[in-house]
């Protein structure tokens, strides 16, 4: 799931304030889309017909409603309640309401994610401080305070809903300040201003970076070893560029065949080293002082609110809780693991040991050998499934699956605005035939497209004061294999399940049946939102939901019966080495984030000293990760990287529910239903997890999974 690439306002005006959107004086010229009443199928974003002008406009005028309404609050004369303070909403402005800055901030920051170029990043970089200032108006506000405090200390009998709402909206305002005397609020602004602007340099730092990087191959003999669908796509990569020969990118589809396949070593070492030292060198995208300063700002920012260390900061509102439980999580899973990874990593340098002799195997040479094992072993190859996993028959298979547990159907609209090409735009239905979402999916790299999967929101889910359902308009945006002129696209298994997971996401959000938008969907604990995510990625290579769409691309012949046997045995195939890897993000972000003096080290070693625990392959001295680590620097997983392997373990664990019940039962699908996904933050998450399971979730479930054996 994608945060919004810069600080965003956290507000309490989803809850409190979505106003008419009609306007007077602003429309006597061209009418900003912001401010009308959106005639899309399902009031979707009408991106045709928004400019890049468009947005500041609309954020300063979203900035101004905010400023009016918040004083209407706070000099309403009238004891402050539940209902006067916490979900204001002005009856003279009609039914028909919205967040201004909510849908114009929504849009701009995914299009600061798929679809961004260089207007948008200049106007990011002016807009930042601008809201950072004002979300810091609003949480640093004294009157408003004064009123949230005076309903969290007096207030009616509140459903479980409500009273999750006002302690949220109480503990956002302790947090971002408000306890906080003059000079402390002034020193936060700054503190905060600052992390904004750095945050987003990170990301655009990051992107260009790695868009800026080519491999351009002219003589087919480099092409050794490599599979077609990767030569092609490089071809294809070549001529869109106006090159001759071959073009080979650090994006995922591009860069990971080549690491996998190619027998050019000194090619490999080239990318490889091309892609672990971005934002290292000696130009303005360099980040290392940038990330150094952030983890800083992070540090005195939670030592003036009151907390030792970053990490205690945010641990408060994590199912982990403390940093003890995260490190007694991690050091479980490097006890566990760690053992098996040794002996994996024994088989690798075995083989690794008939090409090379003598020669250390390099990190550039894992994945080559990887596969060469993988097929000495299991015969197995991402290039043998490939043919089977057209992407129209997954997304097809996909949303099968979403039928078969849940009932719902998705139906392509072309009448649904969307802002690429690439991009397909979805009306999803009930079980009872009632519309439920909209879905846009956005599948391919391209220029401006930051790399990776995330799922993210247009529109949440709420329920306004007369009752309507307002429902949600969720996108997953991914960086999978393009078509060619030869061939449609072709995904990997990876691919797939990573189309599950993302989908996963959304299905939370499709799912939100809450009063509160801001506590429906994926606005859940962080520890606790890749749950819904990771849980479908088990799917992946179950022979029943194979069956209903993995079919050879050219003959129409289902995926053969021996190839998932060969699939289902390999499915633990060097998972102890990627379950340290893991553990060791987990580690680094903790290392960071725990410090409670001044972060003044060089960062490259910092980083090499931090995730040592769960290291067992050769470090290299010019590479470095937390440059590239958007999720921890800019992309809300700081301090909370941890969570993956958190919601690993429910993951497991909920899905030996469906292996036990049938894992297509309806009725189980409809508890996990019931109980999570349409419940988003409403509750703590356990009890959320215990009402679907009936008990606490245990690590048994992922170590059976893997096949791992605790060692005494």
């Amino acid at each position: 799931m994608k945060e919004p690439v810069f600080l965003l306002i956290l507000h309490l005006n989803k809850e409190r304030t979505r106003m008419n959107p009609q306007i007077d004086s602003l429309e006597q010229q061209r009418q900003n889309p912001f401010f009308l009443t959106w005639e899309t199928p399902h009031a979707t974003v009408p991106f045709d017909q928004i400019r890049t002008e468009d947005y500041e406009e609309a954020f300063l005028e979203g900035i101004r409603r905010d400023n009016e309404e918040i004083e209407k609050i706070i000099n309403n004369p009238e004891e402050p309640t539940f209902d006067n303070t916490l979900i204001f909403h002005d009856a003279t402005k009609g039914e028909h309401y919205y967040d201004l800055l909510d849908r114009v901030s929504n849009v701009f920051s995914c299009m600061m994610s798929a679809e961004t170029n260089d207007d948008l990043e200049a106007l990011a970089q002016k807009m930042s401080p601008i809201l950072t200032q004002h979300a810091n108006d609003v949480s640093l506000n004294p009157k408003l305070f004064e009123r949230i405090k005076h309903v969290y200390e007096h207030h009616r009998e509140l459903t479980a809903e409500e009273q999750m709402l006002l302690q949220n909206s109480y503990d956002g305002f302790v947090r971002s300040g408000a306890l906080l005397d003059d000079a402390g609020k002034e020193k936060l602004r700054q503190l905060t201003e600052e992390a904004g602007l750095l945050t987003l340099q990170f990301s655009q730092n990051l992107l260009k970076e790695m868009k800026a990087f080519t491999l351009h191959i002219t003589d087919e003999q480099d092409l050794d070893g490599l599979p077609q669908t990767a030569v092609d796509a490089a071809a294809m990569a070549a001529k869109e560029a106006e090159k001759e020969g071959w073009l080979f990118t650090l994006d995922a589809p591009s860069y990971t065949p080549f690491m996998t396949y190619s027998t050019r070593r000194d090619l490999r070492r080239q990318l490889y080293m091309a892609r672990n030292t971005v934002c290292t060198h000696d130009n303005t995208e360099n980040n290392l002082q940038l990330c150094q300063r952030l983890i800083n700002l992070r540090r005195e920012v939670a030592q003036l609110l009151g907390f030792e260390t970053y990490a205690d900061y945010v641990l408060v509102h994590r199912m982990a809780s403390t940093t003890q439980n995260v490190y007694k999580l991690l050091d479980d899973l490097i006890e566990a693991y760690k053992p098996t990874a040794q002996e994996e990593l024994k088989e690798l340098k075995t083989i690794a040991r008939k090409d090379l002799g003598d020669e250390k195997m390099m990190p550039w040479d894992s994945a080559f050998y990887s596969h060469k094992l993988k097929m000495e072993k299991y015969n197995l190859d991402a290039e043998m499934l490939r043919p089977y996993f057209q992407l129209d028959k997954v997304i097809s298979g996909v949303f099968g699956l979403a039928t078969k547990l849940y009932g719902i159907t998705f139906k392509e609209n072309p009448d649904i605005p969307v802002y690429h090409p690439d991009v397909k735009a979805y009306e999803v239905f009930d079980r009872d035939g009632s519309y439920l979402a909209v879905f846009y999916a956005d599948f391919h790299p391209r220029k401006g497209k930051q790399g990776g999967a995330w799922m993210t929101e247009f529109q949440g889910q709420w329920i306004d004061r007369k009752g309507n359902n307002v429902r949600p308009h969720v996108s997953v945006v991914m960086n999978f294999t393009k078509p060619t002129d030869e061939k449609p696209a072709l995904l990997t298994l990876g691919e797939v399940e990573t189309f599950l997971h993302e989908f996963g996401h959304s299905l939370h959000g499709m799912f939100a049946n809450t009063r509160f938008e801001s506590l429906s969907g994926t606005n859940v604990w962080w520890d606790f939102v890749e749950l819904p995510s990771q849980f479908m990625e088990n799917f992946a290579i179950e022979r029943d939901f194979l069956r209903t769409f993995a079919f050879h691309y050219e003959t129409g012949e289902p995926l053969p019966d021996e190839l998932i046997d060969r699939i289902v045995k390999s499915r633990n195939f060097m998972v102890a080495m990627a379950c340290l890897r893991q553990v060791s993000f987990g580690l680094l972000d903790m290392a960071y984030y725990t410090k409670h003096e001044p972060f003044a080290e060089d960062v490259k070693t910092f980083e090499k000293e931090a995730w040592k625990r769960a290291i067992i392959g050769e470090q290299l001295t010019d590479t470095c990760m937390t440059v590239q680590f958007s999720h921890i620097m800019a992309g809300g997983y700081a301090a909370g990287y941890y969570s993956y392997k958190w919601a690993e373990v429910l993951d497991a664990d909920a899905f030996a529910v469906f292996k036990r019940e049938g894992i297509f039962n309806p009725a189980t699908a409809q508890r996990f239903r019931d109980c999570i996904l349409s419940r988003g933050g409403t509750e703590h998450p356990m009890t959320l997890y215990k009402r679907f399971k009936g008990a606490e979730p245990t690590i048994d479930a992922l170590l059976e999974r893997n096949g791992i054996t605790r060692h005494s």
